[in-house]
């Protein structure tokens, strides 16, 4: 695989294989080799995103690794993207879908072309949090890229501190730090280097995804807490009045 190809299997695989997107055979994204493209379209969630990205960037390629980084993890190449623009493209792929926010009135300016947007607020279970919680919670925590420090290593494990999700009183925030333990291989397949104690380690959903610099972990949670800041406030903002 090529970077771009590899970076794009390390964050997809652990919800495909699960079943919760892309192709049924889960093996086909680690055997795709150059034919990525048509199984990363199959990802019916991350490539709206992909082709966003790639076009505001003036990249031909959806699966160029900084389009591929920038949608997983973050980076300066969100800020290229029309939000207004990526919000029309958003409602037109999802429509019919039941989304989370999606059809609320979230404002352009709060849409963001990074994973987090896509989990909390395309996603459904957002809607949930104010029933019982837990369970969503659950989801979304796992669901989203997250990013920790490994505190130790237990063979195919690792313990890593990071801040889970919590909700505060009806906010969605970020928790104080906790211990998480994490897959990084499994029978001795990974899907990156193996990692050391202080490492900075991404996960999604149970496995390791890979290791970060401090300007990915920096981009990373600054783009969780923008997408955070976009829900409570699509969440809190007052029901709109009948019209006369």
């Amino acid at each position: 695989m090529n970077a771009g190809h590899r970076l794009f299997a390390q964050y997809a695989f652990p919800p495909n294989e699960l079943g919760y997107c892309g192709p049924e055979d889960s093996g086909a994204l680690l055997r795709a080799g150059e034919q990525m493209a048509s199984v990363a379209r199959e990802f019916d969630g991350a490539w709206p995103y992909l082709q966003a990205i790639a076009e505001s960037t003036g990249v031909d390629d959806p699966l160029d690794p900084e389009v591929v980084r920038s949608y997983w993890v973050g980076g300066a190449g969100l800020g290229e993207v029309d939000a207004g623009q990526l919000l029309t493209r958003l409602r037109s792929a999802f429509a019919g879908q039941v989304t989370g926010l999606l059809d609320a009135p979230v404002e352009p300016a709060h849409t963001l072309a990074h994973h987090s947007f896509h989990v909390f607020v395309v996603y459904p279970w957002v809607r949930f949090l104010d029933r019982d919680p837990g369970t969503p919670l659950r989801v979304l925590q796992n669901c989203r890229i997250r990013w920790g420090t490994v505190e130790s290593i237990d063979g195919e494990h690792v313990e890593m501190v990071s801040r889970p999700l919590a909700l505060d009183a009806g906010t969605l925030t970020l928790g104080g730090p906790a211990p998480e333990r994490v897959r990084w291989s499994r029978d001795g397949a990974s899907l990156t280097r193996a990692p050391a104690v202080g490492d900075t380690v991404s996960a999604h959903w149970g496995w390791v995804c890979g290791t970060l610099t401090e300007d990915e972990r920096t981009a990373l949670a600054e783009a969780t807490r923008h997408t955070l800041h976009a829900v409570n406030a699509a969440r809190h903002r007052p029901a709109e009045s009948p019209r006369a």
